[in-house]
């Protein structure tokens, strides 16, 4: 209806304007021809117009289709400005949108590949960081447990150490006790043995001058018998000395089994203690060893660590960085490459209806 509309004026305006209207109204009917040409005015202005307001029309209602504020507000423009004015700032927004959609697709590879990379980057960082982390806790608890066991170790020797002296002054003590004990029952048993000798060589002798008297008719009856004295009773005084030998020969054997014990037991346990003692030091130094080195690798962890910490925290300022232009812009870049495309159609769409092409 539109075209219609348009070609029905135009045609209006050619016959208004022919020498048979305009003419003879000029000729017969001065004030029909004043109003003519104001209707004619009118009429051209109006057949001008009519694009323009169709093309504002069609701005506005784009607009609102796709929420364009572009459109909108050139749709308000369109309806003022002079008709020229209006199409060579329809061209210069379509060259502008274009130049946009140009940056931003250069804008989004950048941001794709930033962002791409700088995930990875996060991504290994972040579980570098776990890693060591893991690796630290693991390595000071394997130094712990290695303080505990050379604390424990070095505890042990010292108590052996102890224990070791302790046994040595007890058996020295018990030692130089037996040694004496051995040394006074065999002077008890040569003095018990001399004793013996004077008392057996006094009575036999006795035995044989009480033989002698007994032979002498005259003798005393007291000299009936050859003389025994105290060896007679109850076992005599001879036989208790023999006893007591006997005891003091049982001592030194007894104290000298003892003692050959004791010394072995002692040997045993020195011998024992050193080979107990060597094997704590051994291992003492393969742990102290151990942890020396583990101690090396925490510090240089932690170093790491704090390098690739850095590195995350970086990476992660980097990301946030990105964020507002390439990640938090409010309409994702697929609706904003849409609704751009829609703005330029439209408004080439606006410019062919300026040009008076498909407008039907």
């Amino acid at each position: 209806l539109r075209a219609e509309e348009i070609e029905a004026i135009q045609k209006a305006i050619e016959i208004l304007s022919s020498d048979a209207v305009k003419g003879n109204a000029a000729k017969y009917l001065p004030s029909f021809a004043q109003k003519a040409g104001s209707s004619l005015a009118q009429l051209r202005s109006s057949a001008a117009n009519l694009p323009q307001q169709r093309v504002a029309e069609f701005l506005r209602v784009q607009g609102r289709q796709i929420n364009s504020r572009v459109l909108s507000a050139l749709a308000v423009r369109v309806a003022d400005d002079p008709f020229a004015k209006v199409k060579k700032m329809i061209k210069d927004l379509i060259v502008r949108l274009m130049e946009e959609a140009n940056e931003e697709a250069e804008h989004k590879g950048w941001c794709d590949t930033e962002l791409s990379t700088n995930e990875q980057t996060r991504k290994e960082k972040t579980e570098a960081v776990e890693t060591l982390h893991a690796e630290i806790d693991e390595l000071e608890s394997s130094i712990a447990k290695l303080t505990e066991d050379i604390s424990e170790l070095t505890k042990a020797v010292a108590e052996l150490d102890t224990a070791m002296a302790e046994a040595t002054k007890l058996r020295q003590e018990e030692k130089t006790k037996n040694e004496q004990t051995i040394a006074d029952a065999g002077e008890a048993q040569t003095a018990v043995a001399q004793a013996l000798t004077v008392l057996k060589e006094f009575y036999a002798k006795a035995g044989e001058a009480t033989a002698l008297v007994q032979q002498d008719p005259t003798a005393p009856e007291i000299f009936s018998s050859p003389y025994k004295g105290l060896a007679s009773e109850n076992g005599g005084v001879i036989g208790m000395l023999e006893v007591i030998e006997t005891d003091f020969a049982r001592l030194e054997a007894d104290t000298t089994a003892a003692e050959a014990t004791s010394e072995k037991e002692y040997d045993d346990f020195m011998s024992d203690s050193r080979v107990d003692k060597a094997a704590k030091n051994s291992d003492i130094g393969h742990k102290t060893t151990e942890k020396q080195d583990k101690e090396q690798d925490l510090t240089s962890k932690e170093a790491d660590l704090e390098g690739t910490q850095k590195e995350l925290d970086a990476a992660l300022a980097y990301y946030d960085k990105l964020k507002p232009s390439c990640v938090d812009a409010g309409v994702s870049y697929d609706d904003r490459v849409s609704r751009r495309k829609e703005e330029i159609e439209s408004l080439q769409e606006a410019l062919r209806i300026l040009n008076g092409e498909d407008i039907a």
